[in-house]
């Protein structure tokens, strides 16, 4: 048994050198795919991690009427943080706003003699509200409607920030649909070009079929080396797809960490490389080793 595997790995080497321009060729789609499938599960995770730092940032923010107490606007808070779709709720005093202002505009003079002008503190008291989901605030507002708060509150500017809202939390969902869809047509690819590769493979070893048949060869050791071609072919591209993704991690890492301290993706690549690599080569295996059982029950009747 252990002589016949090792013959069966021979012989499905040595197709696998002998057909060297249809190799190559099936390699760089395999590559291309592999690489692909390492992109998603990087760019998953990166999105996440991208998308949830903007979720950080997205509130909608409600002004209070200037002769409102603080204590009834702490009442109001109490009442939001109940709400099971609020995450947080965060009161900020008129002081503090006008601190805010001056500490973000104070290279610019024409703002800061405006404010001066006007004279005295024109900003309200407020409450900025996050949700868990962009979804999730319009029913904080509907709760803010309550003629019991309603009598309290100048304005909720929900409606000015609606469109910027839905857009950021659309951005993974985009994202990921067109990666999967892409992914999709390269996999269909992929396994077009490694079928007709073993099914040239076939038919260039059709007289050695032959003439192995006429000598009583099993059918295991007949179709034996066209999957190990094909498996040959998946673990080469997945070795040149993580050598590839390797550099451009380690390439783009710092360069985007410039725009995005805190996301670091050769950081991320390192410390998930075990995950990648099982990704990688369990993905080239089981498209050479399916594309090779396709094209083996087609061309190949044993």
């Amino acid at each position: 048994m252990i002589t016949t595997l090792k013959r069966i790995f021979k012989l499905g080497w040595l197709s696998f050198t002998r057909d060297g321009g249809i190799a190559v060729v099936t390699c760089f789609i395999l590559v291309i795919t592999i690489f692909l499938a390492s992109s998603l599960f990087l760019l998953q995770n990166s999105s996440q991690f991208l998308i949830s730092s903007l979720q950080e940032k997205v509130d909608i923010s409600v002004y209070f009427k200037e002769i409102i107490p603080e204590e009834d606007i702490l009442n109001v808070k109490e009442e939001l943080s109940k709400i099971p779709e609020v995450k947080n709720v965060k009161y900020v005093s008129k002081e503090e706003a006008l601190k805010v202002f001056v500490e973000r505009h104070k290279d610019e003079p024409v703002l800061m003699q405006s404010l001066e002008e006007v004279g005295g503190n024109p900003f309200l008291a407020s409450l900025n509200i996050q949700a868990f989901e962009a979804s999730q605030y319009q029913k904080v507002t509907d709760f803010l409607e309550d003629p019991h708060f309603k009598t309290l509150i100048e304005k909720v500017d929900y409606y000015q920030r609606k469109p910027v809202i839905e857009k950021i939390f659309s951005l993974t969902s985009a994202a990921n649909k067109a990666g999967i869809l892409l992914s999709i047509v390269l996999v269909v690819v992929a396994i077009l070009v490694t079928f007709n590769t073993i099914r040239l493979a076939i038919l260039n070893q059709k007289e050695e079929i032959q003439i192995q048949r006429l000598v009583g060869a099993s059918n295991f050791f007949i179709r034996g080396p066209f999957l190990v071609q094909g498996t040959i072919s998946g673990i080469l591209a997945a070795l040149i797809s993580l050598a590839i993704f390797t550099l451009i991690c380690w390439f783009l890492g710092p360069k985007i960490e410039i725009f995005f301290p805190d996301l670091n993706i050769f950081n991320f690549f390192t410390k998930n490389f075990w995950t990648i690599f099982l990704i990688q080569i369990s993905t080239g295996v089981l498209l050479g080793v399916i594309s090779s059982t396709l094209a083996i029950r087609k061309y190949l009747k044993v």
